[in-house]
């Protein structure tokens, strides 16, 4: 009797270790799986702020390009318009005159024969 209950202890037993090996592995899986949603989730997220930053960044644009001093600031500087009262300058050119260049001559080395050279390198002049 003490060996069927022993036996049947060590079947129950061996069973139990199969089935924690199958929920460790089930485990594993979903911990990888958690890990690989997670990082997907941090990049959404970088993305998403990223985006938030450009949308701000274009909100501000639209806001100062429809103002008030957008329009006149482009009016005065690229559209050449006064509002009255303004004492509009027009600087008038100068003169212009090419400047003239001055060249002084290089000066050339005549080629000297080679053993002179030498002669003039170890004996000098």
């Amino acid at each position: 009797m003490k060996g069927k209950k022993r036996n049947k202890n060590q079947f129950v037993f061996i069973f139990l270790i199969v089935i924690f090996f199958f929920m460790l592995i089930g485990l594993n899986s979903r911990l990888s799986e958690y890990f690989r949603l997670s990082m997907y989730q941090d990049q959404m997220e970088t993305k998403v702020y990223s985006l938030q930053s450009t949308e701000i960044a274009l909100k501000t644009q639209i806001a100062f390009a429809t103002s008030d001093y957008a329009v006149e600031a482009w009016a005065r500087s690229e559209g050449h318009l006064a509002l009255p009262g303004d004492n509009v300058i027009i600087p008038l050119p100068l003169d212009i005159q090419t400047p003239q260049y001055l060249s002084t001559p290089t000066a050339f080395l005549s080629q000297a024969e080679k053993w002179r050279v030498w002669w003039e390198l170890f004996f000098g002049e």
